[in-house]
């Protein structure tokens, strides 16, 4: 099982990451880290490809986060070289050119947590535990975590969260926005599978173009953003997709999109 930490598979256009080390909840050391990276890197360039979902393996355990079994075994220059090594990936999943699903089936918590904030969309089962609790440890988030989840919940709760370690069922993530929505353990892939299959069916282009606007735009002022956001549809205009839009409809059909 250690020989494969990440499971790939292909559904119509969606491809499923699942982090396989069920063992020891998923929990992140350097060897999956590299597997997410190489997979992250191959489907940017991967056309046949919409949406990416990533979930754990078992029922316990998205992610618990760093593997501290590990962890102890470092030099502390190669404690760096780790938190570098994933706070890169994560930015490279939230700026990743297609939407990414976090279908989170159980305990995430730490890098759990931040891998989740680092994905567009955030599924959780009825299970799911949540929270930053970095600073039980005497250690910060580190992936990224004191910088998406203020942006995604405020910055009053999520002093709140991290300072006291604190972790949180699925319904109160879902209350606090941290997730978007809260499904049965048995229906969270399915679920996930459904809002993928739903996107697909819109142009790749205008999606990848429309997360990059988002994305980009929360990070600047007003009228900054609504620049970001007019380069971007100028980007769609030329493109055979939005005439194809315009002809299905007219047509009264489904549009095929190519991402052309």
């Amino acid at each position: 099982m250690e020989n494969d930490v990440l499971l790939t598979e292909e559904k119509n256009g969606i491809l499923i990451l699942t982090l396989n080390r069920p063992e020891i909840m998923n929990s992140l050391n350097f060897k999956m880290l590299h597997a997410l990276k190489a997979q992250i890197e191959a489907v940017r360039f991967n056309t046949d490809i919409r949406v990416v979902i990533i979930t754990g393996s078992g029922v316990k355990a998205f992610c618990a986060g760093a593997d501290l079994k590990e962890r102890v075994t470092l030099s502390p220059m190669q404690v760096k070289e780790f938190i570098l090594t994933i706070r890169n990936l994560f930015s490279s999943i939230e700026d990743l050119n297609k939407p990414v699903i976090a279908a989170v089936n159980g305990i995430a918590l730490g890098g759990g947590t931040e891998l989740a904030l680092a994905c567009d969309i955030r599924l959780a089962s009825n299970n799911a535990l949540m929270g930053l609790t970095e600073t039980r440890l005497a250690i910060i988030p580190g992936a990224g975590g004191t910088q998406r989840l203020p942006r995604l919940v405020g910055k009053g709760k999520a002093k709140e969260l991290i300072f006291m370690g604190q972790r949180i069922k699925a319904e109160e993530a879902e209350k606090i926005g941290l997730v978007n929505r809260v499904c049965d353990q048995g229906e969270l892939l399915n679920e996930a599978m459904a809002i993928s299959t739903t996107i697909c069916e819109a142009g790749p282009i205008a999606i990848e173009q429309a997360k990059y606007a988002i994305n980009r735009g929360m990070e600047t002022d007003l009228n900054t953003g609504m620049a970001i956001e007019s380069n971007a549809y100028w980007i769609c205009i030329p493109t055979e997709d939005r005439l194809e839009g315009l002809a299905a409809f007219r047509e009264k059909r489904k549009p095929v999109y190519k991402g052309e």
